[in-house]
């Protein structure tokens, strides 16, 4: 029964990373873990919103399956968690950091939840269920798109305290006879993107600038796309003062997960100088920066759905690197085969990336979706290894070949030459799940929470769209 470290971190483009061809960014821990391991390139969020994705990394579910569908729907433990499963095979299970559920005092699947934020007053951003009404939030955003720049911040300092007591976690547990597994959940790079100065610095902010090229009028002209991204206007202020020092704050939060990343390693050396240990490292999902002049998340573009994905121990393949795309759901498969669980679940979402690995699936297909604020649509992206099929119910969809088009440029969902392609991947994803049916459940689920929540003018005027507090040590 192998000990798991699984290390999560929050908004990480993965592109931000030098073992990812980053030029620029300096990540020596993270770039040595995928050099003893595997490195997957095309791993995805199940959806590109911190709720309903990290509750898919829990259980192991497509977003329609546990339809806790948004920001106001944390997990409550109700569904079996890779957490419930290893503890019940005889594992301590332990958390430190964000968990993002949505409290402690719900059974999530750990025996020790140590410094866990969850969802805001145990409900989350409650404004985000107007999606049919919603309200544009230029002024909230911008308080995000300007708190940017060197210096400290209650995220910066809640990491270093995940840090200390992770260290003092392995140190103190992972030596003993029992099986163990650890989540380890920073906030690093999730704004405000401020960097202490000492990892700021690595950074020049005018080159990032430049480099950037960012321009708000490349905002793609799709009416899903232009209504979200209207709605959460963090790109009404990234203007020419801020753009340079945003930039470097992301870059130098990614400097400083790493650091941090770097730290739990020392500490698990010091108790598993064999390499013994497997290590999955992750993030929920990503960021946009300014690619196709959007920023955040909430977009089926790669910045945003896109993650990345280490894993290094027993029977990882050293320096390998897969194309094959894969999932967050992927995780809980994963565990229960190092755990030597049978898989006796037939209703998991994903397969265990060990298998994935030795397979080499050229047609494998992963799913990812958006119920989420500002969206007046269900979306739905199905990624295989060189299509990337987005559906929006009700409106246009988009297709990219991101074999000869990485950055998704070029929108060939109108191509006469590619109908058939169209059709084809429409037909698989509805083989996997009746957008239409889940769409229309999960409005019908938001009206009923809107009700419950006093109705529309009570929900609109919440003020729920701030940084999640962080718990006080």
């Amino acid at each position: 029964m192998t000990p798991i470290l699984f290390i999560c971190s929050d908004e990480l483009n993965r592109d931000y990373l030098g073992c990812s061809g980053n030029e620029v960014i300096q990540t020596p821990n993270l770039d040595a873990l995928a050099r003893r391991g595997t490195r997957f390139t095309a791993a995805y969020t199940p959806s590109p919103i911190c709720g309903p994705a990290r509750t898919s990394l829990a259980t192991g579910l497509h977003v329609h399956q546990h339809e806790m569908w948004d920001s106001a729907a944390p997990y409550d433990g109700s569904i079996p968690s890779w957490g419930h499963r290893l503890r019940g095979a005889g594992y301590t299970v332990a958390s430190v950091g964000k968990l993002h559920y949505r409290s402690s005092a719900d059974d999530n699947g750990f025996d020790e939840e140590h410094l866990a934020t969850h969802a805001t007053d145990g409900v989350g951003w409650i404004r985000g269920l107007l999606r049919s009404e919603p309200e544009i939030l230029t002024e909230a955003c911008a308080t995000y798109a300007r708190d940017v720049g060197p210096g400290e911040s209650s995220y910066v300092d809640y990491d270093r305290t995940i840090t200390e007591r992770a260290c003092r976690w392995i140190r103190d547990t992972a030596d003993t006879d029992r099986p163990w597994a650890l989540f380890v959940s920073f906030m690093a790079p999730h704004f405000p993107l401020m960097a202490p100065s000492d990892f700021y610095d690595r950074y020049s902010p005018a080159e990032l600038a430049e480099a950037a090229g960012y321009d708000p009028s490349q905002c793609p002209d799709h009416p899903v796309i232009e209504t979200i991204a209207s709605v959460l206007n963090y790109g009404h202020s990234f203007d020419d003062e801020h753009l340079g020092r945003a930039l470097a704050g992301y870059y130098g939060l990614c400097s400083f997960l790493d650091h941090n990343v770097g730290e739990l390693f020392r500490a698990l050396e010091e108790v598993d100088p064999d390499g013994q240990t497997l290590v999955l490292f992750t993030s929920d999902h990503g960021d946009m920066l300014g690619e196709h002049g959007l920023w955040a998340k909430s977009y089926m573009y790669e910045g945003s759905v896109g993650v990345p994905m280490i894993l290094a121990g027993p029977g990882v393949p050293e320096g390998s690197v897969v194309d094959t795309p894969v999932s967050l759901v992927d995780c809980l498969p994963t565990f229960l085969q190092a755990a030597e669980i049978p898989n006796d679940t037939t209703d998991l979402a994903g397969d265990s990336l060990l298998e994935v690995i030795g397979a080499g699936d050229s047609d494998r297909a992963v799913l990812s979706e958006y119920h989420d604020g500002a969206s007046p649509s269900g979306i739905f992206m199905l990624r295989t290894p060189r299509w990337k099929y987005v559906h929006y119910v009700g409106h246009p969809p988009q297709l990219f070949d991101l074999r000869t088009d990485p950055r998704e440029h070029v929108d060939l969902a109108s191509s006469l030459d590619h109908a058939n392609v169209r059709r084809s991947l429409e037909q698989r994803l509805r083989a996997i799940v009746d957008v239409d049916a889940a769409n229309e459940r999960a409005f019908e689920d938001q009206r009923r929470r809107i009700d419950e929540f006093g109705g529309v003018d009570a929900v609109r005027n919440s003020d729920d769209f701030g940084y999640t507090p962080i718990p006080v040590d």
